[in-house]
């Protein structure tokens, strides 16, 4: 039996019910595409200047190649949806997308429903180095570019590695370890970045994007930036897929299967700490997002990761927009942080899992 039909037993018979899950997933993951072409359209019609969704439809598909439509939309109504609006909400989704692939991909490779990049120290050793790279003196012309994705990949792969090889005990990984030092390392980590932020004067204030997360500083410049790194991070998660089913029976059978368990995690680890790295770099640090999208997923679609990962970015890309359109519009004129809206939702999502998994002796 090839490792490609074990891995598809595998997904299949994980959980009971999971045939029935593998049938609705095919309608389920056109219905989340849908989703969230609708979503994109409504959030990008609210604000202190409303659009009327059927212009702000007509607005899109006018700047479609060969398309031409009299939409009747003002010159302000324009630049209002395509320099504020629509840069705000792509890059909300591509944030959304991204964390909720990392996530979804920990959890696959440490076979525990709880890592997730906020809750692993991923995010804040991303931040940490992200802040170090605002208060180098190395040339960076905004916090969004420059050297500060680079830093904040170095600082999420020392974070992840770390993390990993406290929890690690032999060939395998313990789940307690593996939170505790997450959230351990964490604190390290955000103590340092305060410590930099009450230190660095007027240079140090960008780093208060990073501590709280929003998309009020987004721009097609700085999605532009963040398109490469997340698609490769995406296309190599996807291409492990496979192997991320295989390793859900056991590290060790995994191993007697053909499966290179080191190099692959090696590898699906680098790929997702890449991704969580530049929603860092775009977003600050927001929290939960890798937790709380991917249980909702596999508890939908089931265990296989080739549909899980597609369907984990289509929903956490549409979760992240309607956040932080919740987070623009709750206490109007002002916004809200999303790490805040987040961290709200998420921290008792959490304690539930923990309490679940305590329940049934997990």
């Amino acid at each position: 039996m090839s490792i490609r039909d074990l891995g598809l037993r595998v997904a299949a018979t994980a959980r009971p019910g999971a045939t029935l899950r593998a049938r609705l997933a095919f309608a389920g993951i056109p219905l989340a595409a849908l989703a969230l072409v609708v979503i994109v359209v409504l959030a990008s019609t609210q604000g202190a200047a409303a659009i009327p969704p059927w212009t702000a439809t007509l607005m899109l598909l006018d700047r479609l190649p060969l398309v031409s439509i009299d939409t009747g939309a003002s010159e302000a109504w324009q630049r209002i949806l395509f320099e504020i609006r629509l840069p705000r909400v792509f890059a909300a989704a591509l944030v959304g997308a991204a964390l909720a692939t990392s996530g979804s991909a920990y959890q696959g490779v440490f076979r525990n429903p709880l890592a997730d990049p906020f809750l692993l120290g991923v995010a804040s050793g991303a931040a940490l180095g992200a802040a170090i790279a605002i208060m180098s003196p190395l040339p960076i012309d905004s916090w969004g570019f420059g050297w500060v994705p680079a830093f904040a990949f170095v600082g999420a792969t020392v974070a992840v590695a770390s993390v990993y090889l406290v929890a690690r005990t032999g060939a395998s990984v313990d789940d307690r370890s593996l939170i505790l030092a997450g959230i351990a390392l964490s604190a390290m980590f955000g103590g340092v970045t305060s410590f930099l932020l009450l230190t660095g004067g007027q240079r140090a204030q960008p780093i208060f994007e990073f501590i709280f997360g929003g998309f009020n500083t987004s721009s097609w410049e700085r999605i532009a930036f963040a398109l490469p790194y997340l698609a490769v991070g995406a296309v190599v998660i996807a291409l492990h897929a496979r192997a991320l089913n295989v390793m859900q029976l056991d590290e060790e059978q995994a191993s007697h299967l053909g499966v290179d368990v080191a190099r692959t995690k090696v590898i699906v680890l680098v790929a997702a700490s890449l991704m969580a790295a530049t929603a860092v770099a775009v977003a600050g640090t927001i929290g939960f997002v890798g937790l709380v999208v991917p249980h909702a997923i596999r508890i939908m679609f089931g265990m296989d990761y080739r549909r899980t990962l597609l369907a984990s970015a289509l929903v956490g890309a549409s979760f992240m927009i309607v956040v932080d359109l919740f987070s623009r519009i709750v206490i109007a004129p002002q916004e809200v942080p999303v790490g805040i809206v987040t961290s709200m939702l998420g921290g008792p999502f959490f304690l539930y899992l923990m309490r679940r998994r305590r329940a049934v002796g997990l």
